[in-house]
């Protein structure tokens, strides 16, 4: 599937506003970032960069914001519709939102979410 950088980040953007908010609420000094793949080669649709809510002690201002990050070029390689496109990234995000509230991969794969 094709799609220009600008259109994923807005469909990413739009798949953010639908997800439920009891499960956006808590995200406090998160930034959600979209680049094309990630710089190590690796072949990954999404990545949580920072400390998860559970195993934070003391943390407050002046911490740089934790990061996730959405690979546009995994996501449209893995998608031949729009739909599909838009599913692929509703799972990304919901996956790296629940490590930054302390679920793992493992946990996450229980949940069908992995």
């Amino acid at each position: 599937m094709q799609m220009d950088a600008e259109a994923f980040e807005a469909l990413v953007v739009d798949e953010l506003d639908r997800l439920p908010d009891e499960m956006v609420a808590g995200l406090e000094n998160v930034v959600f970032v979209v680049e094309d793949r990630p710089e190590n080669g690796e072949d990954l649709f999404g990545l949580y960069e920072g400390l998860a809510l559970t195993e934070r002690g003391q943390y407050g201002m002046g911490e740089l914001p934790d990061r996730i990050i959405i690979y546009r070029h995994a996501h449209l390689a893995a998608s031949e519709s729009e739909e599909e496109l838009r599913g692929e990234v509703h799972t990304t995000l919901v996956h790296e939102i629940a490590h930054f509230f302390g679920l793992d991969d493992d946990q996450l794969h229980e949940l069908g979410w992995a």
